[in-house]
């Protein structure tokens, strides 16, 4: 489980930095969706009772 947390963790940090260079409102928008995407699923494997007990 926490190989998918970590590259769910790269993935973002990779869009936040394109998110700073975006240049076009459509880009920030979609950097944006897949932000918000990376960030339920996160939250969804962080609850408590989750597999890796966290």
């Amino acid at each position: 489980m926490s190989t998918v947390i970590e590259n769910l963790l790269a993935r973002k940090q990779k869009l936040v930095e394109e998110l700073e260079k975006a240049e076009t409102v459509e880009d920030r928008d979609r950097i944006e969706q897949q932000l918000e995407q990376i960030n339920t699923a996160l939250d969804f494997l962080d609850r408590p009772g989750s597999k890796d007990g966290r």
